[in-house]
C-alpha cells in the first residue's frame, strides 16, 4: 500500500532526507529544480516542492507512521495521518508547508489561504482580550474549600481544622484533628489508629452551608468562623499555643529537623540519619508540655424573639452514630478523657466548667453565650487538665496574635491596591514558616511541603521566597537540611527516589549566596558543595559514551516525580545545569581555579542538553496551533518522540489526573527557566505556544499547575496579559478563597501545600520585581494596570533582591493627570539599571516623564546609571 504527500518550501535550497518509522521512502521534486534519490533530495534556489511516496505492506499501520523531513537547518515530523489538504501542516518559522499530493497549491497560496481564515492563537486571543482578573477568574473556576492547619511554627505538633464535612466527608462534624506534621496522630486508645475529634455547633448539617470563614488580619493563623443556623449565629475562634508556657519567640522550642523529617510522608533516611532520629524521638515524642489547640463559639440570638442555641461537645471519633464507647465525660469538671489521667478535652460553657455533653441553651434577643474547649496534641494528666482549664482565652489569643504579628514585623512589607494578593502574600508566608521544623533558635529546619518532607526541587519556591522577604537566616537553617542531610557521594535525596534534587538544592543554595554575599558562609559548607559537584559531573562522565551520540550523550538518567520514569529528561538536566552554574558563580571569587572548572563542566552540560533538544525537536511531530499555524513539538525526555500525550509511540501516560502531567508539569519548557534556552529563542516560542493551546485550561496547567513555569516564561517574554490569565485562574481554582490555604491538585488531593503556595508566592514577586541579568532590576513588571487608578498605592519596603534591599512607593493621582514613583537601595552592590513598569489604566502615553526614559512598548520608566535614589513624574496632559 502507497501514501502520497506534497511538500511545499517557501525558499530554497533545501536539501536532506526523508524518513519514515514504516516503508520504504520515494521522492520526486515537482516545482523548482534540483535533484533527488530514493529518500534523499537536494532543490536549487527558489520555491520549490517535493512529493513522497511512502511504500509499505502494513495496511493497518499506515496512518500511525511518524514521517521526518531531515535537513540541515530546520529539521521536522509529522504524522502521516495528519496530512490533510484541508488543514494543511503549515509551519511559518520553517518556511514549509505538508499537504496531500492531490493539492496543487503552492507555499504562498497556503499562506494566503491559511491567514485569510483571520485566526489567532490561544495566546494571541488572551494579548486581545481586557486583562485577567481575580473577579472573572473566580467566576470561571472551580472553588475549592481546605482545611486550615495551625500550629506554633518549627513544632511539628499541629492541627487541623474544619466545619461540616470541609476536609472530606467522613468529617461530617465540625472537626479537630491532631497531627504530627504529615501524619494524623495515632493513639493506644484506638488501637494505634489516627484520631479525629468532632463536635457540633447549631442543629447540625443541613440544605444551607451557612459556614464562613477568614483568617485573623486576613494573614494569622488564627481562623475565624461564623455558622449561621437560621436566627443564631455561632462565631468561633481557633488557634494554637502552649498549654502553659507564654507562646513568644524566645520560648518557641521547635522539634529536632530529623524527627519532623521522618514524620513527612516518603522521606528518605540513611541508616546513620535513622539511628540518630530512633535515638531523638523518645525526648521529642514527650515534651514536657503539648500544643494545645483553643477554641471558642460565641453563639448569638439575632432574632426579636427568645431562640435555642445548641452546642455538642467534643467527641473521639464519632462519625455518624454519637460513640461513647472510647471515652468517658466529667460533667463535674468538664473533661473528656479515656482514663483518669488520659483527659483529651477541657471544656467550658459561660466560663464555667460544661455540665453536659449535649446542650440547648435559650437566648434572650441579642443575647450570647460562649462554648469553649481547650483540645491538648495527646491527653494530658488530671492536674495538668485542671490548669490548663484555668487558662484564659483572651489572654492566650492575644498573646498568640502578638506572636504571629512580631514574626510578619520581621519581613519586607507589601501593600498593594488589591487586598486579596496582599493579604496571601502575608498569609503565605506565614503558612510556609508554619510548617517548617527545626529547634529554635538556630537550628537546622525541614522546610516541608504539605504532609510531605521537603524535597530540593518543590522546596525551592519556599526558601527563595522566604529569601524575597528578607528572611535570610530562616532560609539559610533551611538549606542547611540538605547539607546535613547528604549522602557521603555527594547525592542529595530526601524524598521519594527523586533524583533531581541535588541540582535543585546547588540552585537555590546559589540563589541565597546571591541574597547575601556571605562567602563566611560558603566557606563554611565549600566542601559539601564540591561533593555534590563531583556526583553530578560523575554521573555526567557514565553517560558520556558513543551509543549516546544524538540520544542524550551527557545527560543525567533518572526519577524527576512520582512516576517511574528513569528517563534523560529535561527537567532532571537543566536543574542539574543551573546547580553547576549558581555553583561556578559562587566560587568565583572563593576559589576562582574551581569556579572556571565548574563554569567548563556547565557549559559543557548546557551544549549535551541543547543538542538533544534540538535532535528530540527535529524528531517530534508538528501540532496545529488555533491560527492554522502548526508548530514543533518536544518531548519530556530524550527517549521519546514528541509529547507522550499525543500517544505516538503508545503506552499509558496518564497519571495525577491528567494525560498532559508528564508533558505539561515536568516538560521541557523548564529549560527556559533552567537558563539552557533563551526565552526569546524560537524553541521557547514553539514550547509555549503549544503548551498553553494542548496543555492548558485558562492558561493554567492541568492537575497540579504550578509545576509548570509558564508563567515566568510569559513575564520575561513582557507577555503581561498572559502571565495575568495563568496567576489568576491558577489560585482562583487551587486555594482556598477564605483561608488561601493551597490544595495540591484540583480534586481536593493533599492539603495545605506549601510547594504549589511557594510558587504562588514567587510568581506574586516576579510580577513585583524581577531581576534581569548582573546589572539591571525590573520593578512591577507584571502588575495589572487597574493598580494605577486613581488614589491607588503600592509600597514595596524592604523587599530583598540580588542587589540589596529595594523599597518602592508608587502613588496614582490621575485626577491630577500624574503618577509618581520613588525607588531607594542603599546597598553598595546597587543595580546599574533599573526599569519601572508604570501601565496607565487605559493604555494611555505620558506627556511628559521626569526622572527617566519612557519606553511605550514595555509602558515602563529606564533609569540608566542608577545612583541608588530615583523619583519619577509621568505627566499625562
Amino acid at each position: 500500500m502507497n501514501a502520497k504527500f506534497a511538500i511545499e518550501w517557501k525558499k530554497a535550497p533545501i536539501e536532506g532526507a526523508v524518513t519514515a518509522t514504516v516503508g520504504t521512502v520515494v521522492t520526486a521534486i515537482v516545482r523548482g529544480s534540483g535533484r533527488s534519490e530514493e529518500a534523499i533530495f537536494s532543490t536549487d534556489g527558489g520555491p520549490a516542492r517535493l512529493e513522497v511516496t511512502i511504500e509499505t505492506e502494513d495496511e493497518t499501520g499506515l496512518q500511525g507512521i511518524l514521517v521526518k523531513i531531515d535537513t540541515p537547518d530546520h529539521p521536522f515530523s509529522f504524522f502521516l495521518r495528519d496530512v490533510n489538504k484541508a488543514y494543511p501542516i503549515y509551519i511559518p518559522a520553517y518556511g514549509v508547508a505538508v499537504t496531500q499530493a492531490e493539492d496543487d497549491r503552492t507555499y504562498g497560496q497556503i499562506e494566503r489561504d491559511v491567514k485569510a481564515l483571520n485566526l489567532v492563537t490561544e495566546l494571541q486571543r488572551i494579548e486581545d482580550e481586557p486583562e485577567e482578573t481575580y473577579e472573572n477568574a473566580a467566576e470561571h473556576t472551580r472553588e475549592l474549600a481546605s482545611q486550615t492547619w495551625l500550629g506554633l511554627s518549627r513544632d511539628m505538633r499541629i492541627f487541623g481544622v474544619g466545619f461540616r464535612g470541609v476536609g472530606g466527608e467522613e468529617r461530617l462534624w465540625d472537626w479537630v484533628q491532631p497531627r504530627f506534621h504529615g501524619f494524623e496522630a495515632k493513639l493506644p486508645e484506638n488501637e494505634d489508629k489516627p484520631v479525629c475529634y468532632r463536635y457540633m455547633l447549631g442543629r447540625g448539617v443541613g440544605c444551607v452551608d451557612g459556614v464562613s470563614r477568614r483568617l485573623e488580619d486576613g494573614s494569622l493563623p488564627i481562623l475565624h468562623a461564623s455558622i449561621v443556623d437560621n436566627d443564631v449565629v455561632y462565631d468561633t475562634v481557633s488557634f494554637a499555643s502552649y498549654e502553659s508556657s507564654p507562646l513568644k519567640a524566645d520560648t518557641l522550642r521547635g522539634t529536632h529537623y530529623l524527627a519532623a523529617d521522618g514524620f513527612g510522608h516518603f522521606h528518605m533516611l540513611t541508616e546513620e540519619q535513622t539511628a540518630l532520629r530512633e535515638r531523638l524521638l523518645p525526648e521529642e515524642m514527650n515534651q514536657e508540655e503539648e500544643t494545645v489547640l483553643y477554641f471558642r463559639a460565641v453563639a448569638t440570638n439575632k432574632a426579636q424573639v427568645p431562640r435555642y442555641a445548641w452546642f455538642k461537645n467534643v467527641v473521639p471519633n464519632a462519625f455518624v452514630l454519637n460513640d461513647d464507647k472510647q471515652y468517658e465525660f466529667d460533667g463535674g469538671n468538664g473533661f473528656v478523657r479515656y482514663s483518669e489521667n488520659r483527659v483529651c478535652c477541657v471544656s467550658k460553657l459561660g466560663g464555667q466548667p460544661l455540665g453536659t455533653e449535649e446542650t440547648a441553651v435559650l437566648l434572650a434577643p441579642g443575647e450570647s453565650i460562649a462554648f469553649e474547649f481547650y483540645l491538648p496534641h495527646r491527653p494530658i494528666s488530671g492536674e495538668r487538665a485542671e490548669r490548663l482549664r484555668r487558662q484564659s482565652f483572651e489572654e492566650r489569643w492575644t498573646e498568640c496574635r502578638a506572636f504571629w504579628r512580631e514574626k510578619l514585623s520581621r519581613a519586607a512589607t507589601i501593600k498593594l491596591p488589591e487586598q486579596r494578593i496582599e493579604e496571601m502574600v502575608k498569609a503565605g508566608l506565614l503558612h510556609l514558616d508554619l510548617v517548617s521544623y527545626g529547634l529554635e533558635p538556630g537550628g537546622t529546619i525541614v522546610p516541608t511541603i504539605g504532609v510531605y518532607t521537603a524535597i530540593g526541587s518543590e522546596s525551592s519556591p519556599i526558601i527563595q521566597f522566604m529569601e524575597s522577604m528578607g528572611w535570610n537566616g530562616v532560609a539559610e537553617r533551611a538549606l542547611r537540611f540538605f547539607l546535613d542531610k547528604q549522602h557521603e557521594d555527594g547525592l542529595m535525596q530526601n524524598y521519594g527516589g527523586y533524583m533531581l534534587e541535588t541540582g535543585a538544592a546547588l540552585w537555590s543554595l546559589g540563589e541565597h549566596y546571591r541574597y547575601t554575599r556571605d562567602e563566611a558562609w560558603l566557606l563554611e559548607i565549600k566542601d559539601r558543595l564540591l561533593k555534590a559537584f563531583d556526583y553530578l559531573a560523575n554521573w555526567r562522565d557514565r553517560n558520556k559514551t558513543k551509543e549516546l551520540r544524538g540520544k542524550g550523550y551527557g545527560m543525567l538518567e533518572g526519577k524527576t516525580a512520582d512516576p517511574e520514569d528513569p528517563f534523560r529528561s529535561f527537567m532532571l538536566n537543566g536543574y542539574a545545569y543551573m546547580g553547576m552554574s549558581r555553583l561556578a558563580e559562587m566560587f568565583a571569587n572563593v576559589d576562582p581555579d574551581r569556579s572556571a572548572r565548574i563554569e567548563e563542566e556547565a557549559q559543557a552540560m548546557k551544549e549535551d542538553i541543547r543538542q538533544a533538544l534540538f535532535v528530540a525537536m527535529g524528531n517530534s511531530p508538528v501540532v496545529p496551533l488555533a491560527d492554522g499555524s502548526w508548530v514543533p513539538t518536544v518531548p519530556p525526555w530524550v527517549e521519546h518522540r514528541g509529547p507522550l500525550s499525543v500517544n505516538g509511540e503508545g503506552g499509558k501516560w496518564l497519571t495525577h489526573g491528567s494525560v498532559a502531567t508528564r508533558d505539561s508539569l515536568l516538560g521541557p519548557l523548564y529549560l527556559v527557566f533552567q537558563e539552557v534556552v533563551t526565552p526569546d529563542e524560537a524553541a521557547a516560542d514553539f514550547m509555549l505556544h503549544y503548551h498553553q493551546e494542548l496543555m492548558c485550561t485558562r492558561n493554567v496547567a492541568l492537575s497540579q499547575p504550578y509545576y509548570s513555569i509558564h508563567p515566568w516564561v510569559h513575564l520575561k517574554r513582557g507577555e503581561v496579559k498572559a502571565f495575568l490569565k495563568a496567576y489568576y485562574n491558577g489560585f482562583s481554582g487551587l486555594a482556598d478563597r477564605e483561608t488561601y490555604t493551597f490544595w495540591e491538585h484540583f480534586w481536593h488531593a493533599s492539603p495545605h501545600k506549601t510547594h504549589e503556595e511557594g510558587w504562588f508566592l514567587m510568581q506574586t514577586r516576579w510580577m513585583l520585581y524581577m531581576e534581569d541579568g548582573e546589572e539591571r532590576l525590573n520593578l512591577l513588571p507584571g502588575i495589572p494596570s487597574k493598580w494605577l487608578e486613581h488614589g491607588n498605592i503600592i509600597e514595596l519596603d524592604g523587599i530583598a533582591t540580588y542587589f540589596g534591599a529595594v523599597t518602592l512607593s508608587v502613588e496614582s493621582n490621575l485626577e491630577q493627570h500624574e503618577i509618581v514613583a520613588k525607588v531607594v537601595c542603599r546597598s553598595d552592590r546597587k543595580p546599574n539599571t533599573v526599569s519601572i513598569r508604570l501601565p496607565h489604566p487605559e493604555g494611555a502615553i505620558p506627556s511628559r516623564t521626569v526622572g527617566g526614559t519612557y519606553c511605550p512598548t514595555g509602558q515602563n520608566v529606564l533609569i540608566e546609571r542608577f545612583d541608588g535614589n530615583a523619583e519619577i513624574v509621568l505627566r499625562f496632559d
